[in-house]
């Protein structure tokens, strides 16, 4: 899945209201800030805090800018 530059401009951490960063190669939604990771589920976006995962400092490193 791919989501439009429009919708992850008004897409938001659910935590602490942070931009959020498409990462295509593990098709997830990231919050640098709370280091979490947010899944997309049947092309949706689960802007849920307890159904995120915690990204490690490596992991992080990973996502582009």
């Amino acid at each position: 899945m791919s989501i439009d530059k429009t919708t992850l401009a008004i897409l938001a951490c659910p935590k602490c209201k942070g931009k959020l960063t498409y990462y295509t190669e593990k098709d997830e939604l990231v919050c640098r800030g709370e280091r979490l990771a947010y899944p997309i589920d049947e092309n949706i976006p689960v802007l849920l805090a307890d159904k995120a995962r915690e990204l490690s400092a490596q992991e992080l490193e990973k996502v582009p800018s």
